[in-house]
């Protein structure tokens, strides 16, 4: 079928968020309004919020009579976007008014192929075809072996048109930026809504109907939503631009949550300081050590939780290496997510490569990727850098020494037990039910490289080149890019929705990832000599001698390449900091040490969110 003088503009593109929680411009008073006018209708069958968002498909098609660049489209199109992979079609005539034609039915039903759920989205008066039925037959008709859901903002007059339909409808009076905002938070329990109809339309929908959603994700909102002042978030932009301006980092993105919404998710600076690229808020960061606790902890929380290791059971049962090594047989599984084993710190394989280890190109024997066009030999880390570490020296056992080799081991264990891959573990099991759709390892096989902000020009360590969607720590690049310690990337989107689901013990999107117990277990100080969780870091040294204390509740942990998570359950936040301070040279360019932004900018959030100053 040729559709070359079909009189249609068919606009396909993916949408990656926008450069806040919300768009700039919105106000609490209609965000408020919208919430209170919202209505879902025809959800006898709990279809929404959505749920398996990893099982299913999302496309969204805008039919809308205003101008194919609808500031409300671009809002909708991002929320949704922020929960799951949504693919947006806008259908529009040329003169930018909708039409339902045979052709356009025929055009989106081959778009739309691929898709198994369909939102359906039109505003204000869209359609002048709703009188004479057409749109609902078109409706109908696309909704053919897939699910559908209807959202109308605009009279409710026009409600009683849709009778016939049996799927959910998400209704608005209002058709405004912040009205779509809340429509597609709704459609994925970022909003909770218990609204009735207060005037009946039609038979069907009659006065008093009306479905309850339960809040169960992330929502997004302005500083206002929370009774926090903007004014009191302005420092935080002041103190960012203030270390890009002193190379502390060329770009970095801050999010800032409270009360489970998002208040702030914005990017600054530029991927390098020579660079065009404009920091994005979907920008996917090296996470360094914050791997430790949004990677192999979590996956080390659920085997505990069935029952598949015990926390004071020899690392040794497990990984069968260590049970004839003398210094290393007897350390338990707790010791070592305390960094209290007394395993080495770190230790440095780079320096044990020779020129036959590496190669600049791939071939069978040099199969491993470090970087951009070069290569490690095969099998280096069974055969170099696991005998290495076997045989590594062990310090004070029961005393504090923090250790990347300690989740090397916790890495090892986890994958003897679930005869899997740690990467591929936390993505189908943890991150793709999250909603964490831009997280993962070895990410250049999974995403665009433009959207991996380059960590070094020159590592100065192993690769002495730019390094982009390859982890920054040599340790792990040699190690194939998975490890323990370091590996994962993600964005500041994806680690917000991983620590709201800690923050609310365990559960998220009305799904249970942990029990409440085994979240404080892990996240509450279980040692005797330092105030540290099983693999997470506890409430930080204060950074100045005004600074707003975290509460002993509080939980988390920083990464070498700028990384930064923090938890607080007490204030019911969360914060991200992400940034590639390593840029351009590793190891010699940290700006000026006086500034420690990530700190600070925490600092600042708990004077806004808490103290309100």
């Amino acid at each position: 079928m040729k559709f070359k003088n079909l009189p249609v503009i068919l606009v396909l593109l993916m949408t990656h968020g926008i450069i806040s929680g919300q768009p700039p411009g919105l106000t609490l008073s209609h965000l408020r309004m919208a919430e209170q006018n919202v209505v879902l209708l025809n959800n006898e069958g709990g279809d929404l919020p959505l749920q398996r968002l990893e099982k299913i498909r999302i496309a969204v098609v805008h039919f809308d009579s205003n101008s194919p660049g609808n500031p409300d489209t671009k809002v909708f199109d991002s929320i949704a976007n922020k929960y799951s992979t949504v693919e947006s079609f806008k259908a529009y005539t040329n003169n930018g008014n909708a039409m339902l034609s045979d052709s356009m039915f025929n055009l989106l039903h081959d778009q739309l192929r691929l898709f198994d759920r369909l939102i359906i989205t039109f505003s204000g008066s869209s359609f002048p075809d709703v009188a004479n039925d057409k749109l609902p037959r078109f409706i109908n008709g696309l909704g053919i072996n897939r699910k559908l859901i209807l959202v109308y903002r605009g009279e409710g007059k026009n409600l009683a048109h849709f009778d016939s339909f049996e799927f959910p409808i998400v209704w608005s009076a209002d058709a405004t930026p912040e009205s779509a905002s809340v429509t597609a938070q709704l459609i994925f329990g970022g909003v909770a809504t218990n609204n009735k109809l207060a005037t009946g339309f039609s038979k069907k929908f009659r006065k008093g109907k009306g479905f309850r959603v339960i809040k169960s994700r992330l929502g997004y909102g302005i500083p206002a939503s929370v009774s926090i002042d903007q004014r009191f978030l302005n420092s935080i932009d002041s103190l960012v631009e203030a270390g890009i301006a002193a190379h502390v980092t060329p770009g970095a993105v801050v999010l800032l949550v409270k009360d489970g919404i998002v208040i702030h998710d914005k990017a600054y600076g530029k991927h390098t300081y020579a660079d065009t690229i404009l920091t994005r808020a979907d920008d996917i960061y090296d996470m360094a050590s914050v791997t430790k606790v949004t990677a192999t902890t979590p996956v080390i929380m659920q085997l505990y939780e069935k029952k598949m290791l015990y926390l004071d059971t020899p690392i040794s049962h497990y990984v069968r290496a260590l049970q004839n090594i003398n210094d290393k047989k007897e350390q338990t599984i707790r010791e070592a997510l305390l960094h209290e084993a007394g395993f080495t710190p770190y230790i440095k394989f780079f320096e044990k490569l020779t020129p036959l280890d590496l190669s600049y190109q791939r071939s069978a024997d040099f199969p491993v990727q470090l970087a951009d066009n070069f290569f490690l030999r095969k099998n280096y880390f069974e055969k170099v850098m696991w005998p290495v570490t076997l045989q590594s020296p062990v310090l004070t056992r029961g005393k504090f020494i923090y250790s990347d080799v300690s989740m090397y081991m916790m890495k090892e264990v986890a994958e003897n037990i679930m005869h899997r891959s740690l990467d591929e573990y936390v993505l189908d099991e943890i991150y793709l039910p999250l909603g964490m759709k831009s997280s993962g390892f070895l990410p250049r096989g999974r995403f665009d490289k433009s959207r991996i902000v380059p960590t070094t020009e020159n590592d100065n360590w192993l690769r002495n080149m730019r390094v982009v969607g390859f982890v920054n720590d040599p340790g792990a690049a040699m190690a194939g890019g998975v490890e323990g310690h370091a590996g994962l990337f993600s964005t500041s989107n994806d680690l917000a929705i991983y620590y709201q689901m800690l923050l609310n013990k365990g559960s998220y999107g009305e799904r249970k990832y942990f029990e409440p117990s085994t979240v404080e277990l892990f996240t509450s100080r279980q040692s005797k000599v330092t105030n540290r969780g099983l693999g997470f870091a506890k409430t930080p040294e204060p950074v100045s001698s005004d600074s707003a204390y975290p509460s002993q509740l509080s939980f988390g942990h920083s990464g070498y390449t700028g990384t930064y998570v923090w938890v607080d359950p007490k204030y019911n936040l969360v914060y991200i900091f992400l940034s590639n301070r390593v840029y351009p040279d590793d190891g010699r360019t940290y700006g000026p040490a006086k500034i420690n932004v990530r700190s600070e900018a925490l600092n600042l959030f708990y004077k806004a969110a808490v103290f309100r100053k």
